[in-house]
């Protein structure tokens, strides 16, 4: 047993050096349970102090020198000086021992106990039942060891070594001040490791009466746009936390995007919705919407826009009906079909879509199935492999049977690394520039994605790390290269965080979910985070996702059986002819011609602000 809780710490990031007093313990649990009560009394203090924030103190001694020495010169950009991974708060990963054995002394306890209610000279069979009810409790103690173990090493699994820093406070600051490398500054800080493990919650920002399903800084990052359930679009001076402005989108249902087009100069927005209308709003700079006008109708929802970093007037949308349109807002018809996205004969409604911010003309999307897929728009032929420049998929799904979509997927700043999400699964980076059918290069697990369709998004300048919503209501933090959970936040109350919007110039970022407030972070915690409770939370998101698969690997044989007895009891054709009908109506998004004269609301709708 202490073997198992020594491997367990030390992939958490502890030392495999003996905690002080780790002897005496194992002491006092070999001459009783009151020694151990009195040896686990002397840890608590020790486990307090940690749990609260403060500062560790060096694992060994002949550290403390050398920290004194250089504390002036101390770095702020790593997790406590440790450089490695921790599922835990240091207080509760170094007593999770000693807890395990309080426990076995308690379990240890009640059998005694047992044992001396029993009636004198008791028979064989109450004996053997007492027997069967120890050798039950010890197989449940088993399995709960061999589950953290499996959990250990399936976290572990893949992890790198996390980097030294890439930004220390003080020499940073000194050299601000004597002017060398000032204008490098802020991008630095933003990409500092110590500065995402102290972000916190700062405010909420509350207008909306339905979930907020889209969140979008202006190019300068002053005002925020957000689009809710509630058919509602919000303009934020998010700095006083004030709403400057709202207006009826003019759409028939949920909101799901909402962006400012660039060089715009902020007055001109592009929508769309779960009613597949595309939409642009013109907004005045007096703070009125002038009005809103459809641009582009999909037959089926459209979760996503992708927008082109230097045009103002032109951008791309995606929906469920598999159709990419190029929307050009200086021409007449402003839709245009770029493709139509299929797996052989077979189309593949589409959930996202993003521009390569250095290759303008390449695109990628990702919808319901595994492959993340490429196109040029100077170069799609359907006829040759669909149009498709290349698809990446993890290998070990490319022949699964589970089915597994993209919910999200993005761009690093530089176009050169593609990040997806995957329902049901983990999230993984690509490398853009790989050949056709590469494998990925980094996999980022411990959040959920199940209940809704969740986003992804880089952080920091140089996109150094992945930040990720979660079906638990928490926050995920992952540093990009190592793989490693940096920072873990709780971030919906209603338990799902969807939208993740980092700030594109200040080292912060706002969120929002099923909740109907936005809610923004800010690096103004006094020490860094202690990640705590993030084990039980990841072996939850673990447990739920293995019997999620667990039923879908046995839902083809139940389709089966439920397909061959309803064919057996409804054999009349009348019927059999409503079947197919009813069939055809439910495949109706996904024909082939989309086009933006179809009825899906009024083109034009007059706004004024609240």
């Amino acid at each position: 047993m202490a073997e198992a809780d020594s491997k367990s710490t030390v992939l958490n990031g502890g030392s495999e050096e003996k905690e002080p007093g780790e002897d005496q313990h194992k002491e006092g649990d070999a001459s009783g349970s009151r020694e151990g009560q009195t040896q686990s009394s002397q840890d608590g203090p020790k486990e307090t102090r940690e749990a609260s924030g403060d500062k560790p103190m060096p694992d060994v001694e002949g550290e403390t020198g050398a920290n004194q020495e250089g504390e002036e010169e101390e770095d702020t950009d790593s997790m406590d000086g440790s450089g490695l991974y921790s599922l835990t708060e240091d207080g509760e990963r170094e007593s999770e021992g000693g807890r395990r054995e309080r426990a076995k002394e308690k379990d240890g306890g009640k059998r005694a106990a047992r044992k001396r209610n029993r009636p004198g000279g008791g028979n064989n069979h109450s004996s053997s039942s007492d027997e069967d009810e120890d050798e039950e409790e010890d197989e449940e103690q088993k399995d709960e060891e061999d589950d953290d173990e499996a959990m250990e090493a399936w976290l572990g699994a893949e992890l790198r070594d996390l980097r030294g820093p890439i930004w220390r406070a003080v020499p940073s600051l000194r050299s601000r001040e004597i002017g060398r490398d000032s204008h490098q500054f802020v991008r630095r800080v933003c990409g500092a490791r110590g500065l995402v493990q102290r972000l916190e919650l700062q405010g909420r920002l509350e207008r909306h009466t339905g979930c907020v399903n889209t969140l979008h800084f202006n190019p300068s990052g002053t005002r925020l746009a957000s689009g809710s359930d509630d058919l509602r679009v919000v303009i934020w001076d998010w700095a006083i936390r004030r709403a400057e402005l709202e207006f009826d989108s003019g759409h028939k249902s949920n909101v799901f995007q909402a962006k400012f087009l660039p060089h715009s100069g902020d007055s001109t927005l592009a929508m769309c919705a779960r009613d597949g209308q595309i939409r642009v709003a013109e907004l005045s700079a007096t703070q009125r919407c002038k009005n809103t006008k459809r641009v582009a109708q999909h037959k089926g929802a459209a979760h996503k826009l992708a927008l082109e970093p230097d045009s103002p007037c032109s951008f791309l949308s995606a929906g469920e009906d598999a159709v990419v349109f190029g929307i050009d807002l200086r021409l007449d018809r402003p839709a245009n079909k770029l493709v139509v996205v299929k797996e052989g004969d077979k189309k593949v409604g589409l959930y996202t879509i993003f521009v390569n911010p250095a290759k303008t003309h390449h695109f990628a999307v990702g919808g319901r199935d595994q492959y993340v897929r490429i196109y040029d728009q100077r170069k799609i032929n359907e006829n040759d492999n669909n149009g498709v420049l290349k698809k990446f998929c993890p290998s070990h799904l490319v022949s699964s049977e589970s089915k597994t979509n993209i919910t999200c997927l993005v761009y690093s700043h530089d176009g050169t690394e593609l990040l997806a999400s995957y329902n049901d699964e983990d999230i993984y980076l690509f490398d853009s520039n790989h050949s056709d059918g590469a494998d990925y290069r980094r996999r980022y697990k411990g959040h959920r994605n199940n209940a809704t369709v969740k986003g992804v998004n880089f952080y920091g300048p140089c996109s150094e790390f992945v930040v990720s919503g979660s079906d638990c209501g928490h926050i995920y933090l992952w540093d990009k290269y190592s793989a490693r959970i940096v920072q873990f936040m709780e971030g919906d109350r209603g338990g799902v965080v969807n939208c993740l919007e980092p700030h594109p110039h200040l080292p912060g970022m706002a969120t929002s979910g099923l909740d109907h407030d936005i809610k923004l972070w800010a690096p103004t915690a006094e020490t860094p985070t202690g990640l705590k409770g993030l084990k039980e939370v990841m072996k939850k998101n673990k447990r739920e996702r293995d019997e999620d698969s667990m039923r879908h690997g046995d839902q083809y044989d139940t389709q089966l059986l439920w397909f061959l007895m309803r064919h057996m009891r409804n054999r009349r054709p009348p019927r059999a002819r409503r079947e197919g009908a009813d069939a055809d109506t439910d495949e109706s998004w996904s024909s082939p011609d989309s086009s933006d004269e179809e009825e899906g609301g009024p083109d034009h709708v007059q706004c004024m602000s609240s």
